[in-house]
């Protein structure tokens, strides 16, 4: 339907990681710490299954934030609730 969008949808985020691979910085502000990290795994059983890495953040500007990249590496994504 013309007019409609998707809610919440992803969005791109330049993230700078550390040395084992957790955000440091995103859109250069400095990560304060990494509240949790946790691994999604859905779609298993089809062609294209979903696999990603989330992290919530707590940045230094004083925002919270949830990050996540494909487990296969590649671009970041924010994602609201």
């Amino acid at each position: 339907m013309p007019g409609l969008r998707r809610l919440y949808a992803p969005q791109r985020v330049a993230v700078r990681t550390d040395p084992r691979g957790a955000p440091a910085q995103v859109d250069g502000v400095t990560v304060e710490s990494v509240r949790e990290e946790w691994l999604v795994e859905d779609r298993w059983w089809t062609p294209r299954p979903l696999r990603r890495h989330y992290f919530d953040l707590a940045l230094g500007d004083g925002r919270a934030l949830t990050v996540f990249r494909g487990a296969g590496g590649g671009n970041w994504y924010r994602q609201r609730a």
